[in-house]
């Protein structure tokens, strides 16, 4: 799966998705694009947005060949994260385009 990364999320957990070609939003060249925009640019080149925002879901319109997934920890660092990794991997897996998932509890 092509994987973009939201800039809050730290460039470590792109190591951790093993088996996936996964870039950030700074690699991307989209550093500060707002979401909704971010969304519409991601649609062309990923399959799957991973990111920590809680809004996104009722915030913004998700383009239908684009998944996004929402991670939920206590931290945005790659401490708080790395636990959760397991989980991710087997949502990314069964995720579809046009919905949103949510890891964590």
């Amino acid at each position: 799966m092509r994987i973009l990364l939201d800039e809050c999320l730290p460039t470590e957990l792109a190591d951790e998705l093993t088996g996936h070609e996964v870039r950030t939003v700074q690699q991307a060249g989209w550093s500060s694009v707002d979401n909704g925009a971010l969304l519409q640019h991601a649609a062309t080149k990923f399959d799957i947005f991973i990111t920590i925002d809680k809004h996104i879901q009722h915030d913004h319109e998700l383009p239908a060949t684009l998944a996004v997934i929402t991670v939920k920890a206590h931290t945005n660092r790659i401490q708080s994260l790395r636990p959760l990794v397991p989980e991710l991997l087997s949502v990314i897996e069964q995720v579809r385009p046009g919905t949103f998932e949510r890891v964590g509890a």
